[in-house]
């Protein structure tokens, strides 16, 4: 499967999302979940679109159960959105492109506006 999306598990996940600077987003996804399938190519279309401005992980709630705990992760998919280390946005079940798109860009233009 070609994804532009990168996987992140436990041990990874401090580094990867939570020190990460600017915006991550992060696809809480399992391999038997139907509608996670539906929203992966989503996922990677926006990986490549938002290259540089976004970063894009994908977690496996059946390989990596302490993130997902973490989080309270009871359905998936779910999609988080982290900027300096904090959620600040979540999306939960199959959501069409759009939906996605205005959020990244609410949360990018909010991120380049001085506070």
């Amino acid at each position: 499967m070609g994804t532009n999306a990168l996987k992140v598990d436990d041990a990874g996940w401090e580094t990867e999302v939570i020190k990460s600077p600017g915006l991550v987003m992060v696809d809480f996804w399992a391999v038997w979940c139907g509608p996670c399938q539906m929203v992966a190519p989503i996922v990677d279309e926006l990986a490549t679109e938002y290259a540089g401005k976004l970063k894009v992980m994908k977690l496996n709630t059946d390989e990596n159960p302490e993130v997902a705990g973490r989080y309270q992760i009871m359905s998936i998919p779910t999609v988080l959105f982290f900027k300096n280390g904090q959620p600040v946005e979540k999306l939960i079940g199959a959501r069409p492109k759009k939906q996605f798109k205005d959020i990244i860009d609410q949360l990018l233009t909010q991120s380049a506006s001085p506070a």
